[in-house]
């Protein structure tokens, strides 16, 4: 009787859920907000309220999203993967101010790299390319499998896309490491506060995308899959490996 309800009601239109305003509200309090009373007022007190506001938010929202996407049964379309289209539509538009806020700065300075840069590896992000690049072929390897109807490979798979993705962010964490005690930091100049900026924001969805497959990898681990949920999951890694090509071709290479 339940799960013919729940069918019912997805034919009738989609279900309201109040974590996506829950999350954009912990986005607020904890970037803008955050950042305003820190630079603008000079009130880290305050900024470190926001932030303690904003992170508590943004993790409740994303366990909360998450939880109902792990409840959906297969029957269920809901609106989820065309949504996506246009979250990633917004992402970009993310992307694109700090990319041409660097491309200014690049292309109107006399001098470049600014004094206190430091000369980027070319190794490392070469090998994180490769990382990220085999993580976009896994998970949609995983993805065929599960439509071929194989749950158990679709699991090993994922697995292997979370491990690539982890083991990116790690080598991130070690880059940024490796630039830190060579003097390098986000206040060094424009060039640092445009590399670190754009990193870290490429690095924070990477986490997330993380955190939708951890969403997909523990139902799928009793048999349960929301074949919707995991496609819009895998368009959305799709568009973090694309951003990275800009990322490293811009922020290592040129």
């Amino acid at each position: 009787m339940s799960n013919h309800a729940e069918v019912h009601a997805h034919e009738h239109g989609p279900i309201l859920t109040p974590w996506p305003l829950v999350i954009s509200i912990g986005i607020l309090t904890m970037i803008p907000l955050a950042f305003m009373f820190n630079f603008v007022y000079h009130n880290p007190f305050a900024a470190i309220l926001s932030m303690g506001i904003g992170i508590p938010l943004c993790i409740m929202g994303v366990i909360g999203w998450v939880r109902e996407a792990i409840g959906g049964d297969e029957l269920s379309q809901g609106l989820g993967f065309g949504a996506m289209g246009w979250f990633i539509l917004a992402e970009a538009l993310i992307f694109l101010p700090g990319f041409a806020t660097y491309w200014v700065l690049r292309l109107s300075a006399v001098d470049w790299p600014p004094p206190g840069s430091v000369d980027m590896p070319k190794l490392m992000p070469a090998i994180m390319t490769v990382v990220l690049v085999s993580s976009s072929l896994t998970i949609h390897r995983a993805e065929g499998l599960l439509e071929a109807g194989s749950i158990a490979g679709f699991r090993k798979w994922l697995a292997a896309t979370m491990l690539l993705g982890l083991t990116f962010l790690l080598m991130s964490v070690y880059e940024w490491n490796h630039l830190f005690h060579e003097g390098f930091t986000i206040d060094t100049n424009v060039f640092s506060s445009s590399f670190f900026s754009l990193t870290g924001l490429h690095g924070s969805h990477v986490f997330v995308g993380l955190g939708m497959f951890l969403g997909m990898l523990v139902p799928a681990m009793a048999g349960r899959v929301n074949k919707t949920y995991v496609r819009a999951g895998s368009l959305y890694w799709h568009f973090v490996d694309i951003i990275w090509f800009f990322v490293v071709s811009q922020m290592y290479y040129w």
